[in-house]
């Protein structure tokens, strides 16, 4: 059991390791953006979880899946970029909800710095990395194990006299 998980907690601790960091450099962009000069919120979401993405696909690249088979560069680039939109999407809709569904009913509220942060930065961000390490692993950084194979010629079998 411990060969089994182990692997599994070694690669989420490195996962975790490199989300960290590309969850700080979100947090500072985004915070930057909306204090600054006043850009809409789900904007400045989109700006900062873009650029935090591209550090966090070269960490998890080279780094977190580096042990597995490399399946292409543009491949992994792609699935990781779209994966990452359905995860960056959860999280706007995170912030959206609560920015501009319920600040619509508590304004001072929901519409304020902490609000946005609590909903985007923190909860947002929270249920997409679960999705994004689900399916960095499955899809996009395949194990070689777990890779489809093609099938090879049948064996054929001759009696002996």
């Amino acid at each position: 059991m411990r060969e089994r998980f182990g692997h599994l907690v070694k690669e989420f601790g490195k996962f975790g390791t490199v989300g960290g960091v590309a969850f700080a450099v979100d947090l500072l962009i985004f915070n930057l953006l909306i204090s600054g000069d006043g850009t809409p919120v789900l904007l400045a979401k989109t700006i900062s979880t873009v650029i935090a993405a591209t550090l966090a696909f070269v960490g998890n690249r080279f780094w977190t899946w580096r042990h597995r088979e490399r399946s292409g560069l543009r491949r992994e680039y792609l699935l990781y970029f779209f994966f990452n939109a359905v995860g960056l999407g959860i999280g706007l809709a995170c912030l959206g909800i609560s920015h501009y569904v319920l600040g619509n009913f508590w304004p001072q509220v929901f519409q304020t710095t902490l609000a946005d942060n609590i909903s985007g930065q923190l909860i947002g961000t929270a249920v997409g990395t679960l999705f994004r390490f689900w399916s960095y692993r499955r899809f996009v950084f395949i194990d070689a194990a777990a890779a489809p194979r093609t099938p090879s010629a049948p064996a054929t079998v001759t009696k002996g006299d």
